[in-house]
């Protein structure tokens, strides 16, 4: 019977990330993922690096280094990540006055411009003047999230791990002790386990009776094929309301509800944006849902309807162009911060999920994942542990 030194569930962004430098670190390490083809949250991410938007100590630390990894990236991982600077236009709303919109980003990290409607239209050429009464813009970083996260798999194999597919169905403990993991078709067993599962990493906790402040959003986007024309930025709105969301579906009142699947926690927002990638190809969207149950479907037509209507205000060109409307879910936490770090009193087990801006700091919060499991103390996972 083969002990791995780690096992690692799920294998988007954050697995692959942490897989790949525990293999570094020299431990023996399985990656379960459930899908063959890369899925989820990862698949469908619009791949920003938004460093300029710390609003604490913490968060600036991580996103500089995140920055400093990502441009080594592409070399250490030998896949081009296809990472870029470019502008992030955040458009206001006309019925908003942009100067007030502005103070609300007073406390970021690096200082947010504001534009007119006319140097907007300038910038970003295919904007609606009309839709909007001015913008905000900064510099964001910007990869591939597919092609990154296919990078940190394909180096991880070549540093010895082992990725095999199957559906982890919960983790096996004994007592206080987390010695692997059950899957549909097998159990394999591990020193340690970390859940690295987005979305479904709350559902897999509970299944094995622990309890963790994680939560998810179901998201909606449409993905467009290549064409032939160019956005010169990221377009965004200024005023989003995910957060928001994330805010008020996360509060204590609502703790029981989360384990009873058939709930709306609160009224699902729409965020208007828009990104494309290098090959052409865009993303717009997004729609998040507090829904209580994973599993559940929703109806794609009047989404993606919505969405088109929303996204075409802003940007016309984009509103009745051939794609295909997807949806993931998306993990967050109670504070706005991941969770990363042991899992309370149960030996073995690990979590490392909710990240809000997974792009720019898995990167960083991997390697010192690694180095805190290989020994060495980190001020950053503490503050970042799990509480139940």
């Amino acid at each position: 019977m083969k002990t791995y030194d780690w096992i690692v569930i799920g294998g988007g962004i954050t697995g692959a990330a942490l897989g790949y430098e525990l293999s570094c670190k020299g431990f023996t390490v399985l990656l379960l993922e459930q899908h063959a083809t890369l899925q989820g949250a990862t698949r469908y991410s619009y791949g920003a690096l938004g460093y300029w938007s710390s609003t604490s100590e913490l968060i600036r630390l991580l996103s500089q280094e995140g920055m400093e990894i990502h441009r080594s990236l592409s070399e250490e991982l030998e896949a081009d990540t296809q990472l870029r600077e470019l502008d992030l236009l955040m458009t206001i709303d006309p019925k908003c006055d942009p100067k007030s919109v502005l103070a609300e980003y007073s406390h970021f990290t690096i200082p947010i411009k504001l534009i007119s409607t006319q140097q907007a239209s300038e910038i970003e050429p295919m904007l609606n003047r009309e839709a909007i009464s001015g913008a905000l813009i900064t510099r964001n970083g910007h990869i591939h999230p597919g092609k990154t996260t296919l990078g940190y798999r394909n180096a991880f194999r070549r540093a010895g791990g082992e990725i095999q597919i199957a559906s982890v169905l919960k983790l096996l403990r004994v007592g206080d002790q987390i010695q692997g993991v059950t899957t549909k078709e097998s159990t394999y067993f591990a020193a340690n386990t970390v859940v690295c599962a987005g979305g479904i990493s709350r559902a897999l906790l509970k299944a094995t009776g622990i309890n963790v402040r994680l939560y998810f959003t179901r998201a909606e986007m449409i993905e467009i094929p290549p064409v032939d024309f160019k956005l010169q930025t990221i377009v965004m709105p200024a005023q989003t309301n995910r957060f928001q969301l994330e805010a008020e579906a996360s509060t204590a009142e609502l703790e029981y509800l989360w384990d009873q699947p058939g709930h709306e926690l609160v009224p699902p927002i729409l965020d208007a944006g828009a990104i494309q990638f290098l090959d052409g190809s865009l993303r717009i969207g997004q729609i998040s849902r507090v829904l209580t149950d994973p599993q559940v479907r929703v109806a794609p037509e009047p989404s993606e309807a919505a969405i088109r209507t929303e996204v075409g205000k802003v940007l016309p060109v984009l509103e009745k162009l051939p794609g295909t409307w997807h949806d993931c879910l998306v993990a967050f936490s109670n504070n706005g911060l991941p969770v990363v770090g042991k899992l309370g009193n149960y030996e073995g087990a690990y979590v490392f999920s909710g990240f809000t801006k997974p792009m720019l700091l898995v990167p960083p919060l991997a390697k010192r994942f690694t180095n805190w499991a290989a020994g060495q103390k980190d001020s950053v996972i503490s503050q970042l542990s799990p509480i139940s």
